[in-house]
């Protein structure tokens, strides 16, 4: 008789278990980290209590996080902060949905920053770059064959197991159904989280985001796109960045700290003048914005500055939206680094559905590089020459790839390697820049 009764409790909870399983829509992804806390997010399809239970691995004491109800107003979307936490630890974590533990096929695991300054050199570490990310809804999509291919290129990043993820751009592709209600860009947002691929890869890596113009708005968007602000709302419900409008003028422009390595994540559309005005001095991250980019640039100790811009910025050629079709804010940008005498900058671009290298040698100045890194599911191109005569030659793939760069080495002498991956997680090439190679010679 007893045994009976335990089979049909542990029946019982079997089915609760599976009930909250189906009120899962996509998630948890793991958002920012920091000393004291991290950002959990979680979405579900229906109002339910969402919480997390975690623990150090080198420890057996767990905690949980507050609870939190989603609801609709924010198409069900739980953001967690376990704050019982300590530096440079790895915790692993349990899904909970209205109090029934929620299992996952894959890895659940988080870090928190480890407290290295003024104690030893910075630890190293790795991260993953990428763009372009389009997931396939037949009845939305333009007719023919789908423009998405090769969701498995989620699972061969995270099987170089990255500390976290820097996407830059382009994450979402809001359809022509999207652009006009609010309706139909959060639509967007939750189809492309939800796709099955993903989900271990958001389930263990800390993720980052700036975004282009699929995200943002319909092909080419700018400042005159009606919808700008509901999309910026979305964008912030949707990813875990550790803040936003870092630059106080609207739109998603953040920054975040990993060891010795400072992101600057830029908005090259919230302000951005149309692609098509005559006007001289068109804005592209516009004034404000490239201010305070400057000083905190200038205010940074960091040993690589990495600046995050949708589009292409170093590439000379003029061609479809790159920096260089904005060419006096694109000088100024320029001038005021060698200006400032900033030293240890790197960009980061995406956007352009193939990736390549662009390097720009300065007199008395170490030379701008432009990290490339498109697409991850989207369309490619053939290879063509646009005209790019800063393009490292050798530095260029044009199908679909990701990148892992990996920053190692004692305090004074540390290095940044790029590899690009073909979306079989196989290796195409890798570059390296060393932080003495990113100073001035020659001081005024």
């Amino acid at each position: 008789m007893k045994k009976n009764i335990v089979f049909l409790v542990v029946l019982f909870m079997g089915f609760i278990s599976i009930a909250q399983n189906d009120l899962l829509q996509s998630g948890p992804m793991v958002g920012y980290s920091d000393f004291r806390e991290v950002l959990i997010w979680v979405q579900t399809k229906a109002s339910a209590k969402v919480k997390i239970e975690y623990k150090a691995t080198d420890q057996q004491k767990s905690y949980f996080t507050e609870s939190v109800v989603t609801s609709k107003d924010n198409d069900f979307i739980a953001k967690l902060f376990p704050s019982q936490v300590d530096y440079g630890k790895t915790y692993t974590y349990k899904l909970y949905i209205n109090d029934s533990y929620v299992p996952r096929d894959y890895k659940l695991e988080f870090k928190t920053q480890p407290l290295w300054q003024w104690r030893t050199d910075p630890p190293d570490f790795s991260f993953a770059i990428g763009s372009c990310f389009y997931a396939n809804e037949p009845k939305d999509d333009r007719p023919g064959k789908g423009y998405g291919d090769g969701y498995e290129i989620f699972d061969n990043i995270l099987q170089k197991d990255p500390d976290f993820m820097v996407w830059l751009g382009d994450n979402i592709y809001l359809r022509t159904p999207d652009f006009l209600t609010e309706r139909g860009i959060r639509h967007r947002h939750r189809h492309v989280r939800a796709t099955p691929e993903l989900q271990p890869l958001l389930g263990s890596v800390h993720h980052y985001a700036i975004w282009d113009d699929h995200d943002y708005g319909p092909n080419d968007s700018d400042v005159s796109y009606v919808n700008k602000d509901i999309t910026e709302k979305a964008f912030n419900d949707y990813w875990g960045n550790l803040n936003t409008d870092a630059a106080k003028v609207g739109g998603i422009t953040s920054h975040f700290l990993w060891n010795d390595v400072e992101f600057f994540m830029m908005d090259n559309r919230y302000h951005r003048d149309p692609n098509r005005q005559k006007t001289p001095n068109k804005a592209y991250l516009g004034e404000a914005q490239l201010d305070w980019l400057i000083k905190a640039l200038t205010s940074s100790k960091a040993t690589f500055k990495v600046v995050c811009i949708g589009g292409q910025t170093i590439s000379d050629a003029a061609v479809y939206e790159n920096y260089a079709t904005y060419p006096e804010e694109r000088e100024a940008l320029i001038e005021r680094l060698h200006k400032e005498k900033i030293e240890g900058v790197v960009f980061m671009s995406g956007d352009r559905h193939h990736t390549e290298l662009s390097r720009l040698d300065r007199a008395e100045a170490y030379p701008l590089i432009d990290i490339t890194c498109s697409p991850l599911t989207s369309g490619v191109h053939k290879p063509r020459d646009e005209g790019n005569t800063l393009q490292v030659e050798g530095k260029t793939f044009y199908e679909r790839n990701f990148g892992l760069i990996n920053v190692t080495g004692p305090r004074t002498d540390r290095k940044l390697v790029l590899t690009i991956y073909n979306q079989k997680g196989e290796k195409v090439w890798d570059y390296e820049i060393l932080a003495k190679q990113l100073r001035y010679t020659k001081k005024d």
